[in-house]
């Protein structure tokens, strides 16, 4: 289960990058500007509410337990 949580942010801190990458080539030496950076940033977004899904259902469905920090003595 761990795995697939770092695979996934890993995929959205990728995207993030992409996106950085974008927008700091497009438009340079008189190209016109490309979406390339508008379709990264929707896939981050894509991603994270995915996997913000996934945590909801692996927790319905029990495959995840919360552990909690005991407050108190």
């Amino acid at each position: 289960m761990n795995t697939i949580f770092v695979i996934a942010l890993l995929g959205i801190v990728g995207a993030l990058a992409l996106a950085g990458r974008a927008m700091l080539r497009d438009g340079r030496d008189g190209q016109p500007k490309t979406n390339r950076m508008v379709r990264a940033l929707a896939l981050r977004v894509a991603l994270s509410v995915a996997l913000f899904l996934f945590i909801l259902i692996s927790y319905k469905l029990g495959w995840i337990q919360p552990t909690g920090i005991p407050v108190g003595s």
